[in-house]
């Protein structure tokens, strides 16, 4: 608290009946223990205690001349400019000491609402809208769009919107503002963007060359993940090639067959074994595009989940704003 700015006065007034009436005035500018959490709907409670320290509590009583209410009202009419806070009520009351060696108290409440639109236009709209442009990027199809860029530049706009809009952030209080913790996740959220969108990259190009894609890994993601974000697999195109038994190696010829004969069928055994390896090659290739088709659905999967986060988080966070801003202009 500093020290009082007030014009000085040597005058008191002296009733009959033994009132004594200061009119001394004081102008102090104090701090008040303000409670951020619900930065920018917040609602403060500023206490002020007023005590003589050099008499009782049988010497001095404090107490008000007029009434709360009318001091209340003779604030409202003389605030000039309502500024960012709002005074809504004030309350008194006086501690009356049973022992008379300690002082007596007079306690004043002061109660203050914060108006929030500046904070809501210039943080939180912003925010949202930003964050919502991300959720709409996961429109672009990543095989022909490189949606990271657009991810990377959106990433860096808001790092800069935040830096920018620092000095509107509350910077003392006992407690982290909610608001804070909003706006973290949203940069979260758009680094989780980010990563997910390199990992599907990766596996769009790569994914000829992974593995076989595990059990686990197909049983987690590909069933139960997939069946909760309802994308569901289509029912495979029948397969032009089917499996047949192992044909027998071709027999050596039998010593009763004819020279003749034998030189008549080497064309056709010729034939049998480029059969078999143009069929084992097409196995081969059956089984890589289904490795593949497998990898590119995980990403798939993924894409499709992180995107129903996002808009689980962003519905919740609009609804969660309105909510908080509407039960502050009812109160």
């Amino acid at each position: 608290m500093e020290a009082n700015t007030g014009p000085e006065t040597y005058y008191v007034y002296l009733f009959s009946d033994g009132t004594i009436l200061d009119m001394f005035p004081v102008k102090v500018i104090s701090t008040c223990n303000m409670d951020i959490y619900a930065f920018p709907f917040d609602i403060q409670n500023c206490t002020y205690t007023f005590v003589s320290y050099l008499h009782h509590a049988d010497d001095i009583q404090l107490v008000l001349n007029v009434p709360i209410e009318t001091i209340l009202d003779w604030t409202e009419h003389y605030m000039s400019t309502k500024g960012e806070w709002m005074l809504i009520n004030m309350t008194a009351y006086q501690d009356n000491r049973n022992n008379s060696n300690e002082w007596n108290h007079l306690y004043i409440h002061l109660i203050l609402k914060r108006h929030p639109t500046l904070y809501v236009v210039n943080l939180l709209v912003p925010s949202c809208f930003l964050l919502t442009l991300d959720l709409f990027s996961f429109i672009l199809p990543p095989q022909s769009v490189d949606r990271s860029a657009f991810k990377m530049t959106l990433i860096l706009g808001y790092t800069v919107f935040l830096l920018l809009m620092n000095d509107l952030l509350p910077v003392t209080g006992n407690t982290i503002p909610l608001l804070n913790v909003f706006f973290s996740i949203c940069l979260a959220l758009m680094v989780a963007s980010l990563l997910e969108t390199i990992l599907i990259t990766n596996l769009l190009h790569n994914s000829k060359d992974y593995p076989a894609v595990p059990r686990w890994v197909r049983f987690l993601i590909l069933e139960l993940l997939a069946r909760l974000i309802c994308l569901t697999r289509k029912a495979p195109d029948e397969q032009v090639i089917q499996t047949e038994k192992t044909v027998p190696p071709p027999q050596r010829p039998d010593v009763s067959e004819t020279p003749t004969e034998v030189l008549h069928q080497e064309p056709l055994r010729s034939l049998e074994r480029e059969l078999r390896a143009i069929r084992q090659h097409m196995e081969n290739n059956i089984a890589t595009d289904q490795n593949t088709e497998d990898w590119t659905r995980i990403g798939q999967v993924v894409d499709r989940f992180l995107f129903c986060v996002y808009l689980i988080f962003i519905t919740t966070s609009f609804i969660t704003i309105l909510v908080i801003w509407t039960k502050w202009y009812n109160h």
